[in-house]
C-alpha cells in the first residue's frame, strides 16, 4: 500500500523530468502528503500533457458518497481491469502522479518505525495513477485520483509487501496515451527495480499528517 508520501524537488527540476512540464501557480514542497489531500498529477489533454491538482481518493462517477473515496487511496494492480471502483478509470482516466518519495512502517520489535523510500539518484519519479470525476447532487465537482501498487520488490520487501507502481520515463507516454488498449498496458504494473532505491528511518513526527517539514525526511 501507499498512504503517505513526499514531493520536495524544485519546479525546475521537475519541469525537466516531465518533459517541460507547466506546474500550478501555488506549487510548493510537501514533505507529508496524505489521503484526502491534494496531489500534484499529470494527465493528457487534447493539447498535449498538463498538469494539476487531484483529490487523493478516488470518488467513483456513480458513488451516492464521496467519503467512499477515504477507502480508495490504493487500486490493486491484480483486480484495476475488473474492480467496479476502477475498470472505468483503467480504460479511460489513467494519470502519473509525481512524487519523489513515499512512506511505509517497518515492524521491529520496539514498535513500527517510518521508513522514507526514495530513488538512490533523489530524482522525482511519476505514480501510476488513476482518476475520476464526480459531480454532487447539487452540482459541486471533485476530480479524484488513486495510486495503483503492486507486489514489493525484494528490496521493499523487508519493510512492506506492495509498494506504489513506479514508471519508468519512456512508460510513461504510454500509460497515459488514451489510444492505448488497457489490457495491454498490465504489463507495465510491476515492481520498480530494487538497485535503484534506497530507504533509511525517519521521525515519527512523519505519523501525524499535520506535520509537514523538512525535518522528515532527514535520518534519525
Amino acid at each position: 500500500m501507499c498512504g503517505r508520501f513526499t514531493l520536495t524537488s524544485d519546479p525546475a527540476q521537475l519541469s525537466v523530468e516531465f518533459g517541460g512540464l507547466v506546474l500550478p501557480d501555488d506549487y510548493r514542497p510537501r514533505y507529508n502528503i496524505a489521503p484526502t489531500q491534494n496531489v500534484l498529477a499529470v494527465v493528457a489533454g487534447p493539447e498535449g500533457l498538463r498538469a494539476g491538482w487531484l483529490r487523493w481518493g478516488l470518488i467513483p462517477h456513480w458513488a451516492k458518497d464521496p467519503a467512499i473515496g477515504n477507502r480508495l487511496i490504493n487500486a490493486r494492480a491484480e483486480t484495476i481491469a475488473e474492480k467496479p471502483a476502477f475498470r472505468s478509470a483503467f480504460q479511460r482516466r489513467r494519470c502519473l502522479i509525481v512524487a519523489d518519495g513515499f512512506y511505509e512502517w517497518a515492524r521491529t520489535p520496539a514498535g513500527k518505525r517510518p521508513m522514507w523510500i526514495h530513488l538512490q539518484s533523489r530524482r522525482p519519479f511519476a505514480f501510476a495513477g488513476l482518476w475520476e470525476r464526480w459531480v454532487s447532487p447539487e452540482g459541486e465537482e471533485v476530480k479524484s485520483c488513486t495510486i495503483v501498487t503492486t507486489d514489493a520488490n525484494p528490496f521493499l520487501r523487508t519493510i512492506h509487501d506492495r509498494m506504489p507502481v513506479s514508471l519508468p520515463e519512456p512508460e510513461r507516454g504510454r500509460w497515459l496515451d488514451p489510444s492505448q488498449d488497457a489490457t495491454s498496458l498490465l504489463e507495465l504494473l510491476a515492481p520498480y527495480p530494487s538497485d535503484d532505491l534506497a530507504a533509511y528511518e525517519v521521525s515519527t513526527l512523519v505519523n501525524s499528517p499535520s506535520n509537514d517539514m523538512p525535518e522528515l525526511i532527514e535520518p534519525v
